[in-house]
């Protein structure tokens, strides 16, 4: 059945504003600013140290943030963004972090500027939570931002913000992944801009509704202590800055830093020719039992010195929790613009916003309407809108002849969830998200291969924890974590090899743990490659039912393959919550990079190499790169010269010629 938008919905419904807008519609409070003078009188040595000094306190917020927080994701997975914001919201600092949250955090500044400037008021020592992703300050409802002006002698001066994934804030399903949901109603409630802290004191009548939607309120609760003192620490080394160097000449450099970003994106743009490029992502089920697949359509427009992102085309929001607000859409552009354009330009997104158009129908997946399903939001349109993004920008770059090497594939095509919940070896409940498919495998480049195992591009830092964390931290035992053959995209140049993991539920009290996997991608591949290259394997998760898997660990072996462990074995859909069963085995396998050029024109001998590094199996060797390797494993040169001759004829529909 379509869904209904609600009345009064359209408020939260946000489109960041420019500054001069927010500046008027912010009543209530007073901004600081300064004028193009200020800008442009500030000598050269003094701008590159505040600039540099400005990074390292955003750098500094994010290692303080994982120094108090007590979740995997952010310790060890770096799944967070820590961002400086002048006085109207635009950004000014983004760190190596999570990059898609960055796109989203400052349409929560400005709402909050613009809706409670006068109720409840803005003023020193407030700071202000969010997880609302119409608002913005997240792509999905376990992103929670905490937000902080910074009062500088009555006046805004600017703000500093934390965000990162919550394992748990409510919902019907733990991790408040809702695989069977069909709207935001099955989900963890959005929450508007809230005073949370106020006068330099925790708000506990907020604290306590937040919490109270949490399977794990102890866990949520450290981790808003270590938002609210990552922001404490970002106030107090800003205040400092401030003091040495007036607070005329820090926000003179702040506006710099964005404008010189605008200016050298600009450069860069106007040295790529002209032209439009398309491109479309499909995602494959929104929600148990939906075996529909949908499509989103971009097509990027280059003119001058300005990019035109236009989603026309992109198929209505749908019944599921696979839908993303305008914040995800955002989130699918800039960490590609970050990336691919500006690796050689400072990450000042208030400044490249300013080069960029887009243009979207309200009501599709990638810019749904209240109450539209959203939970997984992060991971599935906006991660798609991504894809699309990074098809077009790369298929752009590949024109030109110096701009080219910054180009990549497609990394990792879709996020492959594995949730756990139930009590821990200790008899705590515990809640948390496996994050080994952090390490997907990176999209191939026009001149060498993606690295396997690599990271996802929107996460630069992105981390996986290691294999003894997950162990100590929950009731949970690998068989194994690896890479896995075949599942880069093959091309002239691979893309990077994805991987998989393997393992049972271990010492919980109850004897098994609670299961959510929501793993898209196996209908049809995610990883697109360019020029000719191949996508990347699809995703490909497996239950395994009353195996001998502990039976062979006591006998002193390691189970290397699912054939070993016996059982019932059951190739999964995209969406499943059960109960993994001590006597069960989980096995799934994540996503690799794109290919880029023709298979048929790699070196033969880098494909002898992957083989005998196990990249490539003997097979695909054979069947896709046409490379033919003797007994010895040496590549035959005259069968591999008629094997790919043989494969140029099949491809136009002809027969080889001897």
């Amino acid at each position: 059945m379509p869904l209904i938008q609600i009345a009064g919905s359209e408020r939260f419904a946000h489109k960041p504003k420019p500054p001069a807008e927010t500046h008027l519609l912010a009543k209530g409070v007073t901004l600081h600013s300064v004028n193009e003078a200020d800008i442009e009188s500030l000598d050269p040595l003094t701008y590159e140290v505040i600039r540099h000094r400005l990074a390292a306190i955003a750098e500094e917020m994010a290692d303080s943030l994982k120094r108090m927080s007590g979740s995997v994701v952010v310790t060890d997975c770096n799944d967070f963004g820590a961002t400086i914001f002048d006085e109207a919201g635009d950004t000014v600092v983004v760190g190596l972090y999570n990059t898609q949250l960055a796109a989203s955090v400052d349409m929560a500044v400005k709402w909050t500027l613009e809706n409670r400037s006068e109720k409840p008021g803005i003023r020193a020592g407030d700071m202000f939570l969010c997880n609302d992703p119409w608002v913005g300050g997240g792509i999905h409802q376990n992103d929670v931002t905490v937000m902080a002006p910074l009062i500088h002698e009555g006046q805004v001066f600017a703000w500093t913000a934390v965000v990162c994934h919550q394992v748990d804030l409510g919902g019907v399903s733990p991790g408040s992944w809702s695989v069977e949901g069909r709207d935001v109603f099955w989900e963890s409630t959005p929450i508007p801009p809230v005073k949370i802290v106020e006068n330099g004191e925790i708000r506990s009548d907020v604290e306590d509704m937040y919490l109270r939607r949490s399977r794990v309120p102890r866990l949520v609760a450290l981790d808003l202590r270590a938002k609210i003192g990552s922001n404490n620490i970002a106030q107090e080394r800003l205040s400092q800055l401030i003091v040495k160097y007036s607070p005329t000449t820090v926000k003179a450099v702040m506006k710099r830093m964005m404008n010189d970003a605008e200016s050298r994106l600009q450069t860069k743009l106007r040295s790529l020719p002209d032209g439009a490029w398309s491109s479309v992502a499909h995602q494959d089920s929104f929600r148990t039992g939906d075996r529909n697949i949908y499509k989103i359509l971009l097509t990027m427009t280059k003119q001058g010195d300005r990019l035109f992102f236009d989603f026309t085309g992109t198929d209505k929001e749908v019944e599921g929790f696979a839908n993303c607000t305008f914040a995800g859409l955002r989130a699918g552009i800039m960490p590609i613009v970050l990336t691919m354009l500006c690796g050689d330009i400072p990450w000042s997104p208030g400044g490249l916003y300013r080069c960029i158009d887009i243009k979207s129908e309200p009501g599709t997946i990638n810019n749904c309407n209240f109450p539209a399903g959203i939970g997984k939001a992060s991971v599935a349109s906006a991660w798609a809108t991504q894809n699309v993004v990074s098809e077009c920008v790369a298929t752009m770059l590949a024109i030109h002849p110096d701009h080219r090497k910054s180009l990549m594939c497609v990394c990792c095509g879709t996020w492959d969830l594995a949730l756990l919940a139930g009590l821990d070896q200790r008899g705590n409940p515990f809640v948390t998200m496996i994050c080994d498919s952090m390490a997907g495998g990176l999209g191939a480049r026009v001149d060498q291969d993606g690295v396997d195992t690599g990271g996802i591009n929107c996460i630069p830092m992105g981390r996986i924890a290691d294999v003894e964390i997950n162990e100590f931290s929950f009731p949970m035992l690998y068989l194994w974590r690896r890479e896995e053959t075949d599942s880069g995209g093959p091309g002239r140049f691979r893309g990077g090899a994805g991987g998989s993991s393997c393992f049972i539920p271990y010492d919980s009290p109850t004897g098994g743990v609670h299961l959510v996997v929501s793993a898209t991608g196996k209908a049809l591949p995610q990883a697109t490659g360019i020029s000719g290259g191949y996508p990347a394997a699809n995703q490909y998760d497996v239950l395994v039912r009353n195996t001998s898997a502990l039976a062979i660990l006591k006998g002193g072996k390691i189970p290397s393959s699912l054939d070993e462990v016996g059982g019932r074995k059951d190739v999964l859909e995209s969406h499943l919550e059960t109960h993994l069963n001590a006597e069960d085995v989980y096995f799934t396998h994540w996503q690799g990079g794109g290919g880029y050029g023709d298979p048929l024109l790699r070196d033969p001998a880098m494909v002898e190499r992957d083989v005998s590094t196990r990249k490539v199996s003997a097979g695909v060797a054979m069947s896709v790169y046409g490379v033919v390797l003797g007994k010895d494993g040496a590549v035959d040169g005259t069968a591999t010269k008629r094997r790919r001759g043989q494969l140029r004829c099949e491809r136009v529909g002809q027969e080889a010629v001897e």
